[in-house]
């Protein structure tokens, strides 16, 4: 009984070793990413590539660990010059596998929803930023995410549609159209 158990065993060994490479289950998607441990602060619902599912919610630690973009502009809501830091809204865009032709609808906190092109997420472009002069942002200050144009880096950020595309207390961003 033993060597029948035995061979059974080594039968059993040789049919895992030998079993195809697409059986064996996918990395979690966001192996890259650390676990979400906070609360959620971005959802992001619909269509895209990376996830299957369609959505996805990033804790503040998760968007921290997306590569981390800059720059220093003034606003129509703030006084002087600021440095927001924050992920790049083209980054984001294509980490998520985001189609060109979609659509970004974009929603605050307080339900205030703006349709943003994903044309829109270009390199220099717009940032979903997480703090200012290097300090996390409250909800009282726009925070804590607020999608934010570099709008003295050229005149075209400068314009009404722009200004209402900066949506602040962002909370949910639903992707409409393809994916990648």
């Amino acid at each position: 009984m033993r060597g029948f158990l035995a061979c059974l065993a080594l039968g059993v060994l040789a049919l895992v070793l030998w079993m195809p490479l697409a059986t064996v289950p996918e990395v979690p998607v966001f192996a890259d990413l650390p676990p979400r441990t906070g609360p959620v602060i971005l959802t992001v619902t619909g269509k895209f590539d990376r996830i299957p599912e369609g959505k996805v919610e990033f804790d503040l630690a998760m968007l921290h660990a997306l590569d981390a973009t800059s720059f220093d502009t003034s606003s129509i809501w703030t006084d002087g010059i600021h440095r927001y830091t924050g992920v790049s809204l083209y980054h984001l865009a294509a980490y998520l596998g985001i189609g060109a032709d979609a659509l970004l609808k974009c929603a605050a906190i307080n339900d205030y929803v703006i349709d943003v092109p994903v044309s829109d997420a270009v390199a220099q472009g717009p940032i979903i930023a997480y703090a200012m002069d290097g300090a996390a942002m409250s909800v009282r200050d726009k925070g804590p995410l607020w999608l934010l144009y570099p709008f003295d880096s050229q005149p075209d950020y400068q314009s009404e549609v722009i200004y209402a595309r900066s949506i602040w207390q962002l909370d949910r961003i639903e992707v409409i159209g393809s994916g990648g």
